[in-house]
């Protein structure tokens, strides 16, 4: 389930993510980034914790005190969460439960759009797979030499873990009061909320230094200062206006073309699978060029070839993003390790803790991807 505060709350934080995403695109340095991701999470916790105690007061007015939300969770579960005080963290990291891991996973797809189209996977304990350039999928478990050979495909072996995404989890102490339900709960909706966030800005514009390689980024143009590559930001291959039904075909088939055609030059069928990605600001200027009423008095909205747009406020207002679905490998391994943080930050009413998951984000090839400059009229054109 996707993050739901009461009305104050939730524009708190909403404001404060906008703002981290600000730090992050003005390249602002990393104190004032992290300032404005502490933030950001300490406005979600506030939120959390005023919604476990109302949601924890009512349900205490219709249940006994061993509750159903505590009766859902495994005996795995229950026995972490119970423990969490004292028994995360004292010596060595140790892994979420895998329901929980599951459940995170499941809700940043289904929550974030954007991470399902793009097709986030999880690797597991390893992050190790096999891409195929034929075919543009991944291919899971070892593929040996005999039946490689049966197979008309290039494969190559990736084994490589760019980017360690590590989150800081607070528990407050009398949050425990209510139950491991409750802790669960809590735990869950901060990490797949800070780690949403941080995967749509890496996998949309990380520019390959401790994080992943993002869709904007030139794959072919990285720059080595001090052992460290990265990638700069493409430049716009055209303009977007979808000024009228006619230019906005003429528009439009130019990006199919492009993608149509991977890098080595071979055709690739892309109807149905490329994807836009738009700012939230942006998006309704978009969807008022193609918003009509029809003749059966109803307003329908409808756009050429099933380009699927998507939102994201990771993307930058005034220009839109495209990319082929499947062309591009983005991972999560290694489960979700939790380990309490025992410095001084941690405050005397906190029990702060981090969570890490290692990350891996790199386009198929410079083609799977492509910026376009968004200029849209201030005035609607007659139909």
């Amino acid at each position: 389930m996707t993050v739901k505060l009461n009305k104050e709350k939730q524009e708190q934080f909403n404001q404060a993510k906008q703002d981290f995403i600000n730090s992050i695109q003005n390249g602002e340095s990393q104190e004032a980034q992290g300032e404005a991701y502490s933030k950001m999470l300490d406005s979600l916790q506030e939120g959390l914790m005023a919604d476990a105690r109302e949601a924890a007061r009512e349900e205490a007015e219709l249940y006994s005190a061993t509750t159903s939300a505590d009766s859902m969770l495994t005996a795995a579960q229950r026995k972490f969460y119970n423990e969490i005080n004292t028994n995360v963290g004292t010596k060595d990291e140790t892994l979420l439960p895998q329901e929980t891991v599951d459940r995170i996973f499941e809700d940043m797809t289904t929550e974030h759009p954007l991470l399902s189209k793009i097709g986030l996977k999880n690797a597991g304990l390893r992050l190790k797979f096999l891409a195929s350039e034929t075919t543009g999928v991944a291919v899971w478990g070892k593929i040996f030499d005999e039946i490689k050979g049966q197979l008309d495909a290039t494969f190559s072996e990736e084994e490589s873990i760019s980017s360690k995404l590590t989150a800081f989890v607070v528990i407050p102490k009398d949050l425990k009061d209510f139950g491991p339900a409750w802790i669960e709960r809590f735990v869950r909706l901060q990490i797949e909320e800070a780690f949403s966030v941080a995967l749509e800005i890496a996998f949309l514009t990380g520019d390959g230094q401790d994080k992943p390689i993002g869709l904007d980024r030139d794959i072919n143009s990285g720059t080595v200062t001090g052992g460290v590559t990265t990638y700069p930001k493409k430049t716009a291959k055209g303009t977007l206006t979808f000024a009228d039904s006619k230019t906005t075909i003429k528009e439009l088939t130019s990006v199919f073309k492009y993608h149509s055609v991977k890098e080595n030059g071979k055709a690739l069928a892309v109807a149905g699978k490329v994807v836009l990605v738009v700012n939230p600001a942006d998006a309704w200027d978009v969807k008022t060029q193609y918003t009509f009423l029809n003749a059966n008095g109803t307003y329908v909205t409808a756009l050429p070839y099933n380009l699927d747009i998507v939102e994201s406020e990771a993307q930058a207002e005034g220009e839109v993003l495209t990319f082929v679905t499947g062309r591009y490998d983005a991972y999560l391994g290694g489960g979700i390790n939790v380990k309490q943080f025992d410095q001084t930050l941690a405050l005397e009413d906190l029990d702060l803790y981090v969570a890490k998951q290692f990350v891996y984000g790199c386009a198929k090839d410079i083609k799977a991807s492509a910026i376009w400059t968004l200029n849209i009229a201030d005035t609607v054109p007659e139909a």
